[in-house]
Protein backbone atom coordinates (compact mmCIF):
# COMPACT_ATOMS: atom_id res chain seq x y z
CA UNK A 1 0.00 0.00 0.00
CA UNK A 2 1.45 3.44 -0.86
CA UNK A 3 1.20 6.85 0.88
CA UNK A 4 -1.21 8.04 -1.15
CA UNK A 5 -3.22 5.23 -0.88
CA UNK A 6 -3.63 5.44 2.80
CA UNK A 7 -4.63 9.26 2.44
CA UNK A 8 -7.50 8.85 0.74
CA UNK A 9 -8.78 5.07 2.73
CA UNK A 10 -11.59 5.76 4.51
CA UNK A 11 -11.90 6.31 8.05
CA UNK A 12 -13.99 3.14 8.91
CA UNK A 13 -13.71 -0.44 11.15
CA UNK A 14 -10.64 -0.78 9.18
CA UNK A 15 -8.53 2.00 9.17
CA UNK A 16 -8.69 4.45 11.98
CA UNK A 17 -6.39 7.70 11.91
CA UNK A 18 -4.26 9.24 14.20
CA UNK A 19 -2.53 12.93 14.32
CA UNK A 20 -0.41 12.04 17.48
CA UNK A 21 2.20 14.62 16.69
CA UNK A 22 4.88 13.17 19.55
CA UNK A 23 3.09 10.41 21.01
CA UNK A 24 0.49 8.16 21.44
CA UNK A 25 -0.03 5.86 24.41
CA UNK A 26 0.53 2.10 23.75
CA UNK A 27 -2.18 0.92 25.95
CA UNK A 28 -4.91 3.34 23.30
CA UNK A 29 -3.14 1.88 20.30
CA UNK A 30 -4.07 -1.52 21.95
CA UNK A 31 -7.45 -0.73 22.49
CA UNK A 32 -8.22 0.55 19.14
CA UNK A 33 -5.81 -2.64 17.28
CA UNK A 34 -8.64 -4.64 19.29
CA UNK A 35 -10.90 -2.89 17.83
CA UNK A 36 -9.91 -2.87 14.22
CA UNK A 37 -9.13 -7.00 14.91
CA UNK A 38 -12.64 -7.16 16.18
CA UNK A 39 -14.43 -5.60 12.66
CA UNK A 40 -12.15 -8.39 10.07
CA UNK A 41 -8.97 -7.10 10.76
CA UNK A 42 -7.38 -3.07 9.57
CA UNK A 43 -4.96 -0.50 10.05
CA UNK A 44 -3.94 2.01 13.04
CA UNK A 45 -2.14 5.35 11.12
CA UNK A 46 -0.09 7.72 13.47
CA UNK A 47 0.74 10.59 11.57
CA UNK A 48 -1.94 11.64 9.17
CA UNK A 49 -4.91 14.03 10.14
CA UNK A 50 -8.36 12.18 10.55
CA UNK A 51 -10.27 14.77 8.79
CA UNK A 52 -10.59 14.97 5.37
CA UNK A 53 -8.67 16.34 3.21
CA UNK A 54 -6.11 14.49 4.96
CA UNK A 55 -2.37 15.62 5.64
CA UNK A 56 0.48 14.30 6.25
CA UNK A 57 2.20 15.49 9.62
CA UNK A 58 4.49 13.03 11.16
CA UNK A 59 5.08 11.53 14.56
CA UNK A 60 7.64 10.68 16.61
CA UNK A 61 4.80 7.76 18.77
CA UNK A 62 6.16 4.98 19.27
CA UNK A 63 9.69 5.16 18.10
CA UNK A 64 10.82 1.55 18.26
CA UNK A 65 7.57 -0.05 16.67
CA UNK A 66 9.08 -3.60 16.97
CA UNK A 67 8.74 -3.42 20.83
CA UNK A 68 5.48 -2.22 20.46
CA UNK A 69 4.23 -4.91 17.63
CA UNK A 70 5.29 -7.76 20.60
CA UNK A 71 3.25 -5.92 23.23
CA UNK A 72 0.73 -5.86 21.02
CA UNK A 73 1.14 -9.33 19.88
CA UNK A 74 1.14 -10.92 23.12
CA UNK A 75 -1.74 -8.50 24.93
CA UNK A 76 -4.10 -9.52 22.07
CA UNK A 77 -3.14 -13.23 20.29
CA UNK A 78 -3.19 -11.68 17.22
CA UNK A 79 -0.93 -10.97 14.33
CA UNK A 80 0.78 -7.53 13.96
CA UNK A 81 2.93 -6.03 11.99
CA UNK A 82 3.86 -2.45 11.08
CA UNK A 83 5.44 0.01 8.13
CA UNK A 84 7.07 2.68 8.43
CA UNK A 85 6.38 5.67 5.68
CA UNK A 86 7.88 9.36 4.89
CA UNK A 87 6.48 11.82 2.82
CA UNK A 88 8.61 14.38 0.38
CA UNK A 89 9.48 16.52 3.29
CA UNK A 90 10.69 13.59 5.34
CA UNK A 91 7.35 13.38 7.87
CA UNK A 92 6.87 10.07 9.49
CA UNK A 93 3.96 8.17 8.93
CA UNK A 94 3.78 4.75 11.19
CA UNK A 95 0.91 2.07 10.38
CA UNK A 96 0.51 -0.69 12.66
CA UNK A 97 -1.59 -3.85 10.90
CA UNK A 98 -3.62 -6.28 12.88
CA UNK A 99 -5.42 -9.31 11.40
CA UNK A 100 -8.85 -10.29 12.12
CA UNK A 101 -10.39 -12.06 15.07
CA UNK A 102 -10.26 -15.26 15.44
CA UNK A 103 -13.65 -17.78 13.96
CA UNK A 104 -15.82 -17.75 17.19
CA UNK A 105 -13.49 -15.55 19.60
CA UNK A 106 -13.79 -11.82 20.37
CA UNK A 107 -9.86 -10.08 20.65
CA UNK A 108 -9.79 -9.01 24.17
CA UNK A 109 -7.47 -6.40 25.56
CA UNK A 110 -7.24 -6.16 29.14
CA UNK A 111 -10.01 -8.32 29.79
CA UNK A 112 -12.92 -6.04 27.76
CA UNK A 113 -13.55 -6.45 24.20
CA UNK A 114 -13.40 -3.30 22.59
CA UNK A 115 -15.76 -2.56 19.60
CA UNK A 116 -16.45 0.64 17.62
CA UNK A 117 -19.90 2.45 18.37
CA UNK A 118 -19.95 5.66 15.74
CA UNK A 119 -16.76 7.97 16.69
CA UNK A 120 -16.27 6.07 20.13
CA UNK A 121 -15.10 2.41 20.78
CA UNK A 122 -16.62 1.08 23.66
CA UNK A 123 -17.05 -2.58 24.81
CA UNK A 124 -18.22 -5.16 22.64
CA UNK A 125 -22.16 -5.34 23.28
CA UNK A 126 -23.65 -8.88 24.95
CA UNK A 127 -25.34 -9.47 21.70
CA UNK A 128 -22.51 -8.92 19.23
CA UNK A 129 -20.28 -11.20 21.55
CA UNK A 130 -22.96 -14.07 21.45
CA UNK A 131 -23.15 -13.92 18.14
CA UNK A 132 -19.41 -14.67 17.64
CA UNK A 133 -19.54 -17.27 20.12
Amino acid sequence: MTLQEILNAKEGHHFEFKEAKNRFGTKEAAEYLCVISNHGGGRLVIGITDKRPRKVVGSKASEQPESSILYFMDKLRVSCDFEIYHDENNKRVLVFEVASRPVGLPVQFDGTAWWRDGERIVPMPESVRRAIY
